[in-house]
């Protein structure tokens, strides 16, 4: 018989009935395919050119933290000689400077053009002074004298601003800008205004400290106290080498403006015989004071005992063989700069070590060492705002640094190599310029741009030693309450509370989400998935502000006062659900098969809820029996020890442990007993093995936190230590919460594309349903299941709201779960009101947003890998 269709015609019909001949598609129908698929293509690019833009706009704003600085303009000019040349100083526009001669001779001078402008006399009595000391300022000044007294003076340029028509009549002109009267300076300005700047002078009576015609050879003073109590501590050393300390306290009544000065002197221990003082330096609380001598040795004295000073440490601060170039303080008074005569520039911080070896217990201890210069160090000054410094060698070169970034921001140099070693340079008090002088009357002056001194990548992203620090740390901390501070923007701790953030809400998220769209997709009547689903997208659109709100005011104080019965309500929920599972196990068909569906889904809420409060009602006497009656107090340390808290983290593991070991001994042999019996029986015998399975993992886990506890090992101080009310538990909830709706749709959707044949074979194969969702659909969905937990981890990663209000914004570098943490997100959106549009923590905003910009790049591309992996696979089956 042949198989040729017995009908061809009918055949040939059929076909035609199928695919009509002649019948062409529209051209409206063309167009809109053509037009789709070049927006699709179009709207693509654009979306790839967007995000490329959006990093090159923030690699352009980042940038300028890395360039270093830049020289405007170099100029050398000289005035007349000032043989007796004691000190120098200039306004913060860099318009007028000062010289200071050992006899009170004050000369202006204009610094653009070096034209000489007034001069006046101090009121020194006729004596010339021999030494010299100033604030950080330059401004206020105590000067020492061949008599042995001590006067104090203000030598200083006032600022003000006029309008353009009170400027005075016929000024002569100095450059486009600037005109002057001889006295003052008058500069225009923008907004139709000028400025003036004019030479203030002061003089306060001398005080007699060393022996009549005893000379003070070294002198150092500061200014501290509140405006109604101002101090004054000053420290001198003589010819004899005898030193003294002296506070003067003044108490201003505040109704009759009435001043009382109450004055105290004492003699600090002597130096060893034939020393020549070099340098001596108070520090701004008057409570220690260094003496630096010629061969590098210092001599620190404690002074907060002010009867009886102590001398507390002697040290040699320069490298073998070298002599003491400079010493001197950074802004703050904290660290000390000591030059080298052979180049070296090295910086201490008094600590507290251990083992300190010293009097007080403190000691200064190396915490930089600086590039050296080709020569001998013979001057410095420091910056007014930052913890910069320039420095002079002796052969010329003028090099401006950043001590804690430990760089060399700019190497100047002077046109000639200075023929003395009596050079004076000062750093104008906006660190924008630089001036260096002779006696000679020679003046080299530099202006340049140095914006961002305090960053570069080791700064950003590696460990810098800070002041008042045991060591060198990880910090962030941009703004502070005093003009002392030093800004710190490590990036380590920003990235590091990222990612904790992400793992204590993934953690929370990834179980609730995953297992519920297993048991949605695999297990719920129809009815049920259709209501469960639009409820868990809706709660996508929570906004994140109110939940961050809920955590802060609500939840917060709520897990404080609760936290035991929170903490057992981890081990609770799940053990309900567990305990309801086989219980669940053990009804008599007919009656399970009745309550299967909503009853069954219902019932699942009603476990959790008695489980919820179960662990609130257990809660007291969990934390009497596992944290010993105060579970804060046993956190920080106070009481107990770790065995019981070891023990409820051991579970879980050795929970598997002891499954593993069934399952490869008994465990084949016992699942093909249960072959034999009831669906009832099973169950019965099923939940006695899952009963016996767990109070032996207790035993195990248990065991095991008491062997770990007898050698020494405790889990606080790591995951669990110290705690705070806002903390990354509260966050992991809070943030898990508002993932969950993600990571659920999209995985619950990709198990759902999984083909109906796949799992009808698995059961036909004997498989049960937990089985065929585990071992067949779940590895099927694998790389949508994976996309869906990359998303909700890019959602966690980049969560702002909920980390500011509920975090505590504290940048700190641990795990524990109970402290708090600050992101790099959540950062930039507290940081950034407060930035000053171009300064460096602006700058450094947009660095933490390339760099989260860059995380995210990394884990997605890290993701699609792995993703397209499972793809083949599930490809394969």
């Amino acid at each position: 018989m042949s198989d040729a269709p017995a009908n061809p015609s009918a055949e040939k019909v059929g076909y035609k009935r199928l695919l009509p001949v002649g019948r062409t598609t529209r051209k409206s129908v063309l167009f809109a395919d053509r037009f789709a698929d070049s927006s699709i293509t179009i709207g693509g690019l654009l979306v790839i050119l967007a995000v490329f833009g959006i990093l090159i706009f923030l690699a352009k704003e980042a940038m300028p933290l890395f360039m270093g600085g830049e020289l405007k303009k170099q100029e050398a000019y000289s005035l007349a000689p000032m043989p007796d040349l004691l000190w120098t100083s200039a306004d913060e526009y860099q318009t007028v400077g000062v010289r200071i001669g050992a006899s009170g001779r004050v000369d202006t001078f204009h610094i653009d053009t070096g034209r000489p402008l007034a001069s006046v006399e101090l009121d020194f009595g006729g004596d010339t002074a021999t030494a010299v000391g100033a604030t950080i300022s330059r401004a206020d000044m105590a000067f020492g004298f061949a008599d042995g007294s001590v006067r104090f003076a203000h030598v200083g340029l006032a600022s003000s601003v006029l309008r353009a028509e009170d400027m005075p009549a016929g000024l002569v002109r100095l450059t486009d800008d600037d005109y002057t009267d001889g006295t003052a300076v008058f500069r225009r300005i923008p907004g139709n205004q000028v400025r003036r700047i004019t030479l203030e002078t002061q003089v306060k009576p001398a005080e007699q400290i060393a022996p009549e015609g005893v000379a003070i050879k070294a002198v150092s003073f500061a200014l501290g106290g509140t405006v109604e109590r101002p101090t004054l501590s000053y420290v001198t050393f003589d010819a004899e080498g005898v030193g003294r300390l002296t506070r003067s306290e003044t108490r201003i009544n505040l109704m009759t403006r009435a001043e009382t000065v109450t004055t105290r002197s004492t003699t600090l221990p002597a130096l060893p015989e034939g020393l020549r003082v070099a340098k001596v330096l108070l520090s701004t609380q008057a409570d220690q004071v260094y003496v630096g001598v010629a061969d590098g040795t210092v001599y620190r004295f404690d002074t907060r005992n002010f009867n009886n000073p102590v001398l507390a440490e002697t040290a040699r601060l320069t490298p073998p063989g070298a002599d003491l170039g400079v010493l001197g303080f950074l802004i703050g008074n904290q660290t000390l700069v000591v030059g080298g005569s052979d180049g070296s520039l090295r910086m201490y911080f008094r600590l507290q070590p251990e083992n300190a070896g010293t009097v007080d217990g403190y000691k200064m201890v190396l915490a930089r060492e600086l590039e050296a210069q080709p020569a001998g160090i013979i001057a410095y000054d420091v910056s007014q705002r930052r913890k910069s410094l320039i420095t002079l060698d002796a052969a010329g070169n003028m090099w401006f640094r950043h001590a804690t970034s430990e760089q060399v921001l700019l190497r100047l140099a002077q046109p000639e190599a200075p023929a003395d070693r009596n050079m004076h340079i000062m750093l104008t008090p906006r660190d924008d310029g630089a001036v260096a002088m002779n006696a000679g009357g020679l003046v080299d002056h530099w202006r340049f741009y140095v914006p961002h001194p305090e960053t570069t990548l080791k700064s950003i992203f590696g460990k810098s030693w800070y002041e008042g620090y045991q060591e060198p740390s990880y910090t962030w901390q941009s703004s502070s309450g005093t003009d002392l501070f030093e800004p710190k923007f490590s990036l380590l701790p920003l990235i590091f509370g990222t990612l904790k953030a992400t793992v204590y809400s993934l953690l929370f998220a990834l179980p609730i989400a995953l297992l519920a769209a297993i048991y949605t997709s695999e297990f719920v009547h129809r009815r049920v998935r259709a209501t469960v689903k639009p409820v868990m997208e809706m709660m996508e659109s929570l906004p994140t502000v109110v939940l961050g709100f809920i955590a802060a005011l609500i939840l917060a104080p709520l897990v404080e006062s609760w936290i035991a019965a929170v903490v057992l309500g981890f081990v609770a929920l799940p053990l309900g659900l567990m305990v309801a599972a086989y219980a669940w196990q053990m009804l008599p068909p007919q009656i399970a098969l009745k309550l299967n569906g909503i009853p069954k889904f219902l019932f699942m809420f009603v476990v959790i809820a008695i489980s919820a409060w179960a662990a609130w009602q257990l809660g007291p006497w969990f934390e009497q029996t596992f944290f010993y009656g105060d579970f804060k107090a046993w956190t920080n340390h106070d009481v107990g020890t770790g065995t019981p808290f070891m023990g409820l983290l051991l579970w879980p593991l050795a929970f598997v442990v002891v499954t593993m070991v069934f399952n490869r001994t008994v465990g084949t042999a016992f699942r093909l007993h249960l072959r034999g019996l009831t669906r009832q029986q099973a169950g019965y015998y099923d939940g006695a093995r899952w009963v016996a399975m767990v109070v032996t993992s207790l035993a195990l886990s248990f065991g095991s936190a008491m062997l770990l506890t007898a050698i020494g090992f405790d889990p606080r101080g790591g995951v669990v230590d110290t705690y705070v009310q806002r903390n990354a538990l509260v966050v992991g909830m809070v943030m898990g919460f508002a993932i969950i709706p993600n990571i659920y749709t999209l995985a619950e959707d990709a198990l759902n594309s999984v083909p109906s044949q796949l799992r009808a074979a698995s059961l036909a194969a004997g498989a049960t349903p937990w089985q065929t969702a585990i071992w067949v659909v779940l590895p099927t969905a694998m790389s949508g299941v994976f996309a869906a937990c990359m998303i909700g981890m890019g959602r966690a990663v980049g969560e702002t709201m909920i980390v500011v209000m509920a975090a505590g914004n504290t940048a700190v570098l641990d795990w524990n779960i109970f402290n708090g943490l600050r992101t790099l997100s959540a950062n930039i959106a507290v940081e950034l009101p407060e930035a000053v549009v171009g300064g460096t923590l602006y700058r450094m905003l947009f660095l933490a947003a390339l760099t989260l910009f860059i995380m995210t790049f990394i884990i997605n591309t890290f993701a699609e890998v792995i993703r397209q992996r499972f793809r083949k696979r599930a490809f394969q089956l």
